[in-house]
């Protein structure tokens, strides 16, 4: 009997969990390890601040589905992986062996990179629901004195989907409040263009992203670097195609949302040994989710590395959606499976990258099939639709991690979802 260890329980860990003991069976233990008693549906945490969702509606206890399934959960931080002697080491002292690991931890959020970024400085997070929840005093203070509001993604961000529907999703709120017209609204992004998104733009991303914020009298700023933050200001550098300074801006803000750059969390980028991961901390794996150096480990989700897709004047990371995520996942447990029954690793994720932007009202959806170019499939659309399809998509997953299904459903719910958009249009 193997013990098939996953570190980590986000939108990769759970579903990770669910199919790993699907696969294997009553024939094999699956433990799973993380320093949080609950789940959280991380797209829906900028709906957060402006109460549109509470906290507690994206949380769902762990323990109860997990014992279902036949799933040992131990609720413990990791202090360091060690894969010398295929142990998880706790924060407690105690270790937990493995014959098979997969790490799905998630990244670290590097706020110190940038002097006065997050939550502990001086401007609010989505990236995490407690974040979120800090978020709404911030928000509230704000609508009793509004003023100018700036949101984006600082240098070395791979994910930017959240700070456009961040902008978006105020940006609603204060036409529903009738005060937008008291509130300049400005996005800074490390991206070279909008739309680019970390992926080269998907179709008409440009475009359809530049609109969206002209027609919504948003100002942006791109290939830009955030030099520092103040209570109430913002310092940004913008370079230019050669990446030379360009132009200093100084921006005031009452509000403010930037997405930080990403690294490995501590317990796995801090274990001290060659070949597990690059020098940002993030998981080194091969076509089939192992790693080369240690062959029972395996990682998935945003905490493995993937090279940026083309080199930019401000660095910009690539992103890891859910729909990837979930290619990972499956891959990963039947290429454990295959090595418990004698067989060497096949199976390979899809790597596509499929978005649902939520502009409050509206959005913009996207698929890159693969996400680096060039690709087989190339596939923006934007309207109102998106807004409701994103809702229904937060129920079908939330659903899934409360009932423990394990059968994955990206593929088969979002290219449903395209092929009806296609024939009936927005």
């Amino acid at each position: 009997m193997a013990r098939i260890v996953i570190l980590g329980a986000g939108i990769g860990g759970v579903p990770m969990a669910y199919e790993m003991k699907e696969t294997v069976g009553k024939n094999h233990d699956v433990i799973v390890i993380s320093d949080s008693p609950t789940f959280h549906f991380v797209p829906s945490n900028p709906w957060v601040p402006p109460k549109w969702r509470t906290p507690e509606e994206l949380k769902i206890e762990l323990a109860p589905v997990f014992k279902k399934k036949g799933i040992e959960f131990i609720q413990k931080a990791a202090a360091k992986v060690d894969p010398v002697n295929n142990q998880v080491l706790l924060d407690d002292g105690s270790a937990v062996a493995y014959d098979f690991l997969v790490i799905a931890t998630g990244p670290r959020l590097a706020f110190d990179e940038v002097p006065g970024l997050g939550p502990d400085g001086y401007t609010s997070s989505v990236c995490h629901v407690d974040h979120a929840e800090v978020a709404i005093k911030d928000w509230d203070k704000f609508m009793e004195d509004p003023g100018p509001i700036v949101i984006g993604a600082v240098q070395g961000a791979s994910c930017y989907g959240p700070a456009y529907e961040y902008l978006m999703i105020l940006e609603a709120e204060l036409r529903k409040k009738k005060i937008r017209d008291k509130v300049p609204m400005t996005f800074v992004t490390a991206e070279p263009y909008i739309g680019h998104l970390g992926l080269g733009g998907v179709g008409d991303t440009k475009g359809m992203l530049e609109s969206a914020l002209r027609d919504k009298t948003v100002k942006w700023i791109t290939n830009a670097k955030v030099d520092k933050i103040e209570p109430g200001m913002m310092f940004v550098t913008e370079v230019d195609d050669e990446g030379k300074d360009k132009k200093k801006h100084e921006l005031p803000f009452k509000h403010s949302m930037m997405l930080p750059a990403f690294t490995g969390v501590d317990a796995v980028r801090n274990v001290g040994v060659e070949g597990l991961v690059n020098p940002r901390g993030f998981v080194l794996v091969d076509e089939h989710q192992r790693n080369k150096t240690f062959k029972n480990v395996y990682s998935v989700g945003v905490c493995i590395a993937i090279p940026p897709i083309e080199p930019t004047p401000v660095p910009v990371g690539a992103p890891k959606t859910g729909y990837m995520i979930e290619s990972m996942v499956t891959a990963t447990a039947h290429n454990i499976a295959d090595e418990l029954a004698g067989k060497e690793p096949t199976h390979r994720a899809t790597l596509n990258a499929l978005c649902l932007a939520d502009f409050g009202d509206s959005g913009v959806a996207f698929l890159a099939k693969p996400q680096i170019p060039p690709r087989n499939v190339t596939w923006s659309a934007e309207g109102k639709w998106v807004h409701l399809a994103k809702i229904g998509f937060e129920k079908y997953f939330m659903r899934k991690i409360r009932k423990g299904i394990s059968e994955p459903f990206y593929e088969r719910l979002m290219l449903k979802l395209i092929g009806i958009v296609r024939l009936k249009g927005n």
